[in-house]
């Protein structure tokens, strides 16, 4: 049986429809649509670099200087408490965290037992400090890509414990764009080379885009959307949609984070308009709710349960937890609401009570107590700042003029039960 061959203009009729038709669609598709065709094709990069106008970061501005909720004496008592203390031997990169979104790039002791801010960047930044603290055998922090650095995080010696939290805490500390970053293999690295590779590597089903959220928000607002490594177009109102997703999952930290990171981008949407409108009204009745349900579940100390989100069944059924557990919720909370507007705080009374107990209890733990749990009471450190609408490196230098640094001993690393999960 013969094959009728086709005709050759037949054939070339149906190319030239076929790549008008492509063509079509090329010119009228949406930018991440067109990325991923390129990659496809091509194997051509399908990233988009954002241009970052500012050296600096952006900052949010706490809203409240309240002497009667936090005494002078009583935020010195606690900011002497959660001074960056650390053995310089194996320092933990979560614990350096912590303590540089507290206290900042330029903080300076007079104790030479505290870790001044300038070291602790340099031991985030510099491979070398890194390996000064951990030897050769711990694997490196700063992670050489052939598209740039990324940062190891994982429950291991030595790494990042979640994903983006270092670059969010050097940005809230301060950090500067073109800052170094000395990797193992790159002598000419900056922050902005590794801010790149994390908008490049973001997916919006990672567990935790909390850290994310406020890294990329202070550095690249106004700008609200950008295309990834995966050639998929994101925006602050996918992250901000992603932060609210779902009660029983709460992320890290029994929720808390994501509320900081939420009300976080609403204040700088107040200013540079990173979201929808349809989405900004979804993230204030997400904070509505959580202001209604933090008012519901607290106990009569003062301090929220970590089943806070369960409202009013929390607190007739709490869940009995141990003093990390307690340290998260409260200090958490007492955080953010030093960002958010009136109509989103619960009763004064509420307020009152979590301060008092998150104050005392810090005041009164021994330093060793406060290195293993220093993730979270470097949180109630600064905010207790926050409500006297300062910082901890401003209200400390200020306060070390008239009071000379009381030496204390050396601590020794923190125990088994440190706050690694933090």
């Amino acid at each position: 049986m013969s094959t009728r061959r086709p005709n050759l203009k037949t054939v070339l009729l149906v190319q030239m429809i076929t790549m008008g038709a492509f063509a079509a669609a090329w010119f009228t598709a949406q930018p991440s649509a067109k990325a991923r065709v390129a990659e496809q094709l091509w194997s051509r990069d399908a990233f988009v670099s954002v241009p970052v106008d500012r050296k600096q970061p952006l900052q949010i501005s706490p809203l409240y200087d309240r002497p009667d909720l936090v005494s002078e004496d009583d935020l010195a008592a606690v900011l002497r408490q959660v001074q960056p203390r650390f053995p310089r031997q194996s320092m933990k990169p979560n614990h350096v965290e912590h303590a540089l979104r507290t206290w900042g790039v330029g903080a300076e002791f007079r104790d030479p037992t505290v870790v001044s801010g300038q070291e602790m960047v340099e031991f985030l930044t510099d491979h070398e400090k890194f390996l000064n603290s951990w030897g050769a055998k711990t694997p490196p922090l700063l992670q050489d890509l052939s598209t740039g650095v990324s940062i190891r995080f994982d429950r291991t010696n030595g790494a990042s414990v979640h994903h983006d939290h270092w670059l969010a805490c050097l940005t809230e500390a301060g950090i500067g764009l073109n800052t170094p970053v000395y990797t193992p293999g790159r002598k000419n690295a900056t922050i902005a080379m590794v801010l790149d590779q994390a908008l490049r590597d973001f997916r919006l089903d990672e567990r935790e885009t909390e850290w994310t959220a406020l890294a990329f928000a202070f550095w690249i607002a106004p700008q609200k959307e950008w295309i990834g490594g995966d050639g998929r177009e994101y925006s602050f109102d996918l992250v901000s949609e992603r932060l609210r997703r779902g009660q029983k999952e709460l992320g890290v930290c029994s929720g808390t984070h994501r509320v900081y990171s939420l009300m976080a981008l609403v204040r700088l949407d107040d200013e540079y308009h990173i979201l929808s409108q349809t989405e900004r009204q979804n993230a204030w009745g997400y904070l509505e709710s959580v202001r209604d349900r933090i008012t519901e579940s607290q106990l009569p100390d003062g301090h929220w349960p970590s089943n806070w989100p369960d409202g009013k069944s929390a607190a007739e059924r709490p869940i009995v937890n141990d003093l990390r557990q307690t340290l998260i919720a409260t200090g958490h909370h007492i955080e953010w609401l030093s960002i958010a507007p009136k109509e989103l705080h619960p009763p004064e009374a509420t307020i009152r009570q979590g301060m008092k107990w998150m104050i005392e209890t810090v005041k009164a733990m021994p330093q060793q107590q406060v290195l293993d749990n220093y993730t979270f009471c470097s949180h109630i450190g600064k905010a207790a700042a926050m409500w006297r609408k300062t910082s901890p490196e401003e209200f400390w230098e200020a306060w070390e003029v008239d009071h000379p640094p009381v030496i204390a001993p050396v601590t020794t690393a923190p125990t088994a039960t440190s706050s690694e999960v933090h």
